[in-house]
């Protein structure tokens, strides 16, 4: 079911169905173009779309299909159909063209496997054109159209019997000519000329009596007249014969040939369905083509997952001027069925709302859509409208009565099969009781389970999407610095209006802006505010994590590369003390047999002194020489840094545990005991234990900068917590926008960030000059930038800290 009747209009589907009828070559094409309508059948879809994206195929690969000569000839079957009747020759030959145009489509089809266009090819078997009628039209009408001399043989010899007559009054007209032109009664540049079907002279008219013969004709001045001289008026009458003969031979001829195609007229009719078929699948092909339109995945349950989804009424116009279309990305599912899109006026709401409709209607008509890879179809049986002013003074009705009949529609009729679109929500009426009711809209077609997208400026609805399940807020994307338009839907949170600011960017007095600022309350602006204050930190942290992104992949690939040396080590380990061993199996095999022959040979001399003292020298030597251990030089290790410093010991002293290696700062004293952060542990330490030691000492064992303390203890948990990386000082005095600055600085450096964003505004840059001079007094400042453009430029500034 489609709502209201007016549908194709609103969502711009009337100029798609234009442009397929101007693609179209023929009536037969353009009849199918007019037939297109909105499908509620799922099967239905999916041929049609099919159909279309294998002739998208067939165009792309550019094989040899035809692509002209589409000629409607349904007109002549139906005459042709009646006994009796017969077809002219101008009839036939359209009917031979556009019958060698179908059997070159059916001869396409058929050279080409079965699944490489398995719809197509399967419609193109059920259609049949006989040979027997295509030959006998072919030996009757030949390529120019004409009827060929061999059609019969009283045909041909009538044809033969006028040319001879024809050349005989040429040769005496020739004659005739010649003879009056040397008389003077004609011009040297005259010649022979036709005139009521007959052969005449062109004659002076004060000649006109000296040449005998019939005036046909006079001239419009009456200066010139056209005579049939008398010598050739039998043989002009014998070529009329001759001509009446012809036609009654040809149009005998176009009879018969009408009876032979008779019979076939059934089956020719279906044929030329398939025609108009091809004609109108090129045109919706070509159109696709222009709209980089695809056929993505479809499925038979109600859902939008769409990326880059473009409009193509404009993506079309603005291709030709060489521009992009901000592209779409959207989704809805189960548990966010209804997206609740707000932003500024002028922000591309509503152009994203027809985009939905748009593509949804033209995939069910049949059309390819142009989304990018990647996206999938849902398929929905009704799709309601609620876009424009529908004000009617015949049926007294004002723009938020009309609205107001629409919504008693969709409540009536909405299910969870369908998909509605909303323009301008609860518009039209008193703003609190025009939120109100359409709140409760809301809550009742949340409840139906329809699927749906709805412009609104209401934060009470952007409310109730935060907190209902069903519904999603989005927001079109808006430049709050430069108060320009994004056209980017971004899914997830809602947006703001920016009234305010683009009431001052035209010029509105700040004075009114101000008042309108306390007549609206402190809530609502706070609620603006920090709509565009999460906007710039998303963006923010949107980069940050790219970033991490980056790290974490160079970690990933550094915790790799660990792996794999660490793995290699271990093996080389092991081949080692193999080696070793299999060396040390040797040597023990080796003094093990020194050993027993020593033993024997002390044995065979009986333990001459001599001879022992002999055999542990070279006992000796076999020891020194094989297990001799050899020397392995050692790096020498670095010396530590140790520099101690006198003092008193006092909170933000760096301090060394005597005896030992820790190092740590005192963040506070309790008479004879220290608290000391070592690392990101406190314990506390007797103050005879500690001794002083220097920054450098400090950074060498930590690698720490050094940082601000308070004298007492610090909940660095609590801190963190609170913290924002982002200050916003707008509308503070000097004095207290450095205090301000003071703190958030003490802070970041305690928690050790190492990137700032403070917001001060453009003004006239006083405010801007103050901050960072002062920030230039901070030596954990590295430096300092403007923001990029798209999140405030010169108006916020970066802190870079050491």
């Amino acid at each position: 079911m489609l709502y209201p009747n007016t549908l194709e209009q609103k969502l711009g589907f009337d100029k798609l169905r234009e442009r397929l009828k101007d693609a179209c070559i023929s009536p037969l094409g353009q009849s199918y173009v007019e037939k297109i309508k909105f499908s509620e059948n799922f099967g239905l879809v999916e041929k049609l779309v099919s159909q279309t994206a294998e002739m998208q195929k067939i165009l792309q690969i550019g094989e040899n299909f035809p692509s002209q000569n589409y000629i409607d000839a349904t007109l002549y079957l139906k005459r042709a159909a009646i006994e009796g009747m017969l077809l002219t020759q101008a009839e036939f030959s359209d009917i031979k063209a556009s019958l060698l145009t179908i059997r070159l489509c059916l001869r396409f089809f058929e050279n080409e496997e079965p699944e490489a266009y398995p719809i197509l090819g399967e419609y193109a078997k059920t259609i049949r054109v006989d040979k027997a009628i295509t030959d006998a039209i072919d030996r009757i009408i030949d390529d120019r159209g004409q009827i060929r001399d061999s059609a019969s043989s009283e045909l041909s010899r009538i044809r033969k019997r006028l040319i001879s007559e024809q050349a005989g009054i040429r040769k005496k007209m020739d004659t005739i000519l010649k003879s009056a032109r040397s008389n003077g009664w004609i011009a040297d540049d005259v010649s022979l000329t036709v005139r009521n079907g007959r052969m005449v002279i062109p004659v002076a008219a004060e000649h006109k009596r000296k040449l005998r013969g019939f005036i046909h004709d006079e001239s419009a001045t009456g200066q010139t007249v056209f005579i049939e001289p008398t010598d050739v008026f039998e043989s002009n009458n014998e070529i009329r014969e001759l001509e009446y003969e012809e036609r009654r031979e040809i149009n005998r001829i176009l009879l018969d040939l009408t009876a032979q195609l008779r019979p076939f007229v059934p089956d020719l009719q279906k044929a030329y369905g398939f025609l108009g078929l091809m004609d109108f699948l090129r045109a919706k092909a070509k159109l696709a083509a222009e709209m980089g339109a695809i056929n993505p995945p479809f499925f038979n349950k109600q859902f939008i997952d769409w990326r880059d989804a473009r409009h193509p009424l404009l993506h079309l116009p603005f291709q030709k001027q060489g521009k992009k279309v901000v592209p779409l990305n959207i989704e809805l599912q189960e548990k966010q069925r209804i997206l609740i899109v707000s932003g500024p006026n002028a922000g591309g709401k509503s152009v994203s709302l027809k985009t939905v409709g748009l593509i949804q209607y033209m995939f069910q008509c049949g059309l390819l859509v142009p989304v990018a890879e990647g996206s999938t179809m849902g398929f929905f049986q009704n799709i309601f409208i609620d876009i424009g002013d529908e004000q009617s003074l015949e049926n007294d009705l004002s723009t938020y009565s009309s609205h107001l009949t629409n919504m008693r529609h969709f409540l009536a009729m909405a299910n969870r099969r369908t998909l509605f679109l909303i323009d301008e929500f609860g518009t039209g009426t008193e703003p609190g009781l025009g939120g109100a009711i359409a709140e409760a809209i809301l809550e009742n077609l949340t409840k139906s389970g329809a699927y749906g997208v709805i412009n609104t400026h209401y934060t009470n609805l952007k409310v109730l999407a935060d907190k209902t399940e069903g519904l999603v807020n989005g927001a079109m994307r808006f430049d709050g610095e430069h108060l320009e338009p994004l056209y980017q839907l971004e899914i997830g949170r809602p947006g703001s209006s920016f009234a305010f600011e683009i009431a001052s960017k035209i010029g509105l007095p700040n004075a009114v802006v101000d008042r309108a600022k306390e007549k609206l309350g402190t809530q609502q602006v706070n609620f603006e505010k920090l709509l565009k204050e999460l906007d710039i930190e998303r963006r923010v942290f949107a980069e940050k994590n790219i970033e991490v992104g980056i790290k974490e992949r160079k970690l990933a690939k550094q915790l790799a590369d660990y792996t794999s040396l660490k793995e290699n080590l271990e093996n080389n380990e092991k081949k080692i003390v193999n080696e070793a061993k299999q060396k040390a199996k040797t040597l023990i095999s080796d003094a093990n047999q020194l050993i027993e022959n020593t033993i024997r040979e002390i044995k065979e001399n009986k333990a001459e002194k001599e001879k022992t003292r002999t055999v542990r020298v070279e006992l000796e030597k076999f020891g020194k020489k094989n297990l001799e251990l050899e020397q392995v030089t050692e790096p020498a290790p670095a010396e530590d840094i140790f520099e101690p410093e006198s003092g008193d010991i006092i909170p933000g002293s760096y301090v060394r545990i005597i005896g030992q290696t820790a190092i740590g700062e005192v963040i506070g004293l309790r008479g004879k005991d220290a608290e000391v952060r070592i690392g990101d542990l406190k314990s506390t330490i007797k103050l005879n234990r500690l001794e002083k030691v220097s920054n450098k000492t400090y950074k060498a064992a930590t690698g720490e900068k050094k940082v601000k303390t308070s004298a007492k203890g610090v909940d660095l948990n609590e801190r963190m917590l609170n913290f924002s990386f982002n200050l916003d000082m707008r509308g503070k005095r000097g004095e207290e926008a450095l205090t301000l600055v003071d703190q958030f600085m003490d802070n970041a450096i305690m928690l050790g960030y190492d990137e700032l964003r403070i917001v001060h505004g453009k003004g006239d840059g006083i405010l801007r000059t103050l901050v960072r001079n002062h920030l230039r007094g901070y030596s954990q400042v590295s430096g300092m930038q403007d923001e990029h453009p798209d999140r405030g430029g010169a108006g916020v500034t970066i802190v870079k800290l050491k």
